[in-house]
């Protein structure tokens, strides 16, 4: 069961204007090297983003409140750019951090104030030859779209709750989130780090609901009795509902 408060128009609120900026790769084919990262996604592939991933800048990351959004890249104007390829979409799912031993334009790609996008290698190699390993590209903001519904990861301890939220669809990010247990009222829960909120509280032996609502465009959705009153950490509890 799930309560939608308010609906904002996903196609408006999440495509924005085509953009300059460049791109690299990191890892290889198997993309090993992509799994975990900085939104605490953790394993890529049994959490349904695959391998058409990124790390964004700092600039872009927001401190975490990027995890989660999706853009769509094209190779633009290199001779590395395969030709009669549009573009791919990629999910955000790591941070990557400033280089301050080399200079932003030879080797510190992700120095601020750059806007940069480090993608997989499988990601990379859909627009430009990967032997390039740095082409300028155009992108833009787009809404992310999902199978399935949110999933809420658990961690934390007996009174320390902390949840990583995947899987989320339209804006693809979240600006605030609170918890409710079948026997408290709504607590609201702080940013962490990346895709995780936490809440000091012990909630052990209740049924926990979740008031999740999205940085970009502001809708709101309470998913009743995601977990029940059974719940234990390192389980991730799932929802049929997601933001479109």
């Amino acid at each position: 069961m799930f309560l939608l408060l308010h609906m904002a128009s996903i196609n408006e609120a999440c495509t924005f204007p085509w953009a300059l900026a460049h791109a690299t790769f990191y890892g290889d084919e198997t993309v090993s090297a992509t799994m975990g990262g900085a939104c605490g996604y953790g394993n890529l592939f049994e959490n349904g983003y695959g391998t058409d991933t990124v790390a964004l800048s700092s600039r872009l990351f927001n401190n975490g409140y990027a995890c989660g959004t999706c853009y769509q890249i094209k190779c633009y104007k290199s001779s590395a750019c395969y030709k009669n390829v549009g573009f791919t979409t990629v999910t955000a799912t790591n941070l990557c951090p400033p280089n301050w031993a080399q200079p932003s334009d030879n080797g510190g790609w992700c120095n601020p104030p750059r806007v940069h996008f480090d993608m997989s290698k499988p990601a990379f190699m859909k627009i430009a030859e990967w032997k390039a390993g740095i082409v300028p590209v155009m992108y833009r903001r787009v809404a992310c779209m999902r199978k399935g519904g949110l999933r809420f990861s658990f961690q934390g301890n007996g009174y320390w709750l902390l949840v990583y939220v995947m899987n989320v669809g339209g804006g693809g990010d979240i600006s605030s989130m609170w918890v409710k247990g079948s026997r408290s009222g709504w607590i609201r829960m702080s940013h962490n780090w990346g895709a995780s909120y936490q809440a000091f509280a012990s909630l052990t032996g209740q049924s926990l609901s979740f008031r999740i609502t999205s940085y970009t465009t502001r809708e709101t959705i309470i998913a009743w009795n995601v977990a029940p009153s059974t719940w234990n950490l390192g389980l991730t509890y799932f929802t049929t509902l997601n933001f479109r």
